[in-house]
C-alpha cells in the first residue's frame, strides 16, 4: 500500500488533475505567442497579450507544475518506481516537458521586452511539442507501467 495508504487514490487523482491543468497552459501559451507576435510592440494589444502570458504562467502554468512535481515523486516513491524502467523513460520525458515550460516562460518574457526572435511558424510547430511528449509520457505510464506488470 506504501506509505500514502488510503489516500493514494486521491493523490493519484490530484496529479492527473494538476497535469491537465498544466498541459492546458502548455498548449495555450505557445498559441498566444503566435497572436502576441502579429501586435505591434508597445501598443495596447502588446500590453494586453503580456498580461494574459503572464496570468497563464502565475496562476496556471507555475502552480500546476510545481504541484504535479510534488505529487509525481510522492506517487513515485510510494510504488518504488525509481527502480522500474518505465518511470525513467516517463521522467525523463517529463524533465523534457519542464524545459519546454522554462522555455515557454522565459520567452514570454522576451516578448514582454518587445523582443521577437522566433517566426511566428517556428512558434506554431513548437505548439506541438507537449502534445508529442505528453503522449509518450502516457504511453510509457500506461502500456509499459506497473499494472501490466512490465516494469
Amino acid at each position: 500500500m506504501g506509505f500514502l495508504g488510503l489516500a493514494y487514490p486521491w493523490v493519484l487523482a490530484a496529479h492527473v488533475i494538476f497535469v491537465i491543468f498544466l498541459m492546458a497552459s502548455l498548449f495555450m501559451m505557445p498559441r498566444f505567442f503566435v497572436y502576441h507576435h502579429q501586435t505591434i510592440v508597445g501598443s495596447p494589444e502588446d500590453k494586453a497579450w503580456i498580461d494574459r502570458e503572464d496570468r497563464l504562467r502565475r496562476i496556471i502554468m507555475n502552480p500546476a507544475l510545481i504541484i504535479v512535481w510534488v505529487l509525481g515523486i510522492a506517487l513515485a516513491l510510494n510504488i518504488g518506481a525509481f527502480s522500474q524502467g518505465w518511470f525513467h523513460v516517463k521522467l525523463l520525458l517529463v524533465l523534457i516537458l519542464s524545459g519546454y515550460h522554462g522555455w515557454a516562460s522565459g520567452y514570454a518574457k522576451k516578448l514582454a521586452r518587445g523582443e521577437r526572435p522566433l517566426a511566428e511558424k517556428t512558434l506554431r510547430l513548437l505548439n506541438e511539442v507537449p502534445g508529442i511528449l505528453v503522449s509518450a509520457i502516457v504511453i510509457a505510464v500506461i502500456v509499459y507501467g506497473p499494472r501490466f506488470g512490465l516494469s
